[in-house]
């Protein structure tokens, strides 16, 4: 069958509003095979006893967060190994979450992007874009993710691009690179 192999993956993470699955799903479109996988839709598959990061019990709860990142990934890890380039959108936060991806997601170069507009824009768009309105809910995540993740994988303020020239971006910014290299020990700044 020879050698099928994807050329990479792609990791786009952000608060909700920030643009990610628009921007997935324009990226995946740009290679001859792409998949954008909405973790979101992982898990929503639960159809009996899902939970969301933010209910109780919390332990389950994170559990099933852990099990959306490790599905995305496996799944990914399949679309490459197929000769599809896969495109991950997903909220990404602290160094667990971007390490449980690292630890599952096989496929290199990986290209971990954060999409980072201004809080208020991010907050606009997810009250605009009709289908769900949850970023007044999860605007603290916004402080939190800068906090934690600031100066790891490729960072883009898309707060007055629009959803094209993102993904152009993200292509100009990933051409040609690596990808993420492992997190450094949590001592150690970012």
């Amino acid at each position: 069958m020879g050698d099928v192999s994807a050329p990479a993956a792609y990791l786009i993470a952000g608060i909700p509003g920030a643009g990610k699955t628009t921007v997935s799903r324009l990226l995946a479109e740009q290679f001859p095979r792409g998949a954008h996988i909405e973790a979101d839709k992982l898990q929503e598959m639960i159809v009996s006893g899902g939970l969301w990061p933010d209910q109780e019990p919390r332990t389950e709860a994170m559990r099933q967060l852990e099990l959306k990142a490790r599905g995305a990934a496996a799944l990914a890890d399949g679309m490459v190994s197929a000769g599809i380039v896969p495109v991950i959108d997903d909220v990404i936060v602290g160094r667990a979450r971007v390490a449980t991806y690292l630890e599952a997601l096989h496929a290199r170069p990986l290209h971990l992007v954060f999409l980072a507009p201004p809080l208020e824009v991010a907050l606009r768009r997810d009250r605009e874009r009709g289908y769900k309105s949850v970023g007044d809910h999860w605007a603290h995540l916004d402080a939190e993710l800068r906090a934690k993740l600031s100066g790891y994988g490729v960072w883009i303020d898309s707060g007055e691009l629009t959803p094209e020239e993102t993904m152009h971006e993200i292509l100009a910014r990933t051409a040609g690179t690596a990808g993420i290299a492992p997190l450094p020990p949590a001592s150690e700044a970012l």
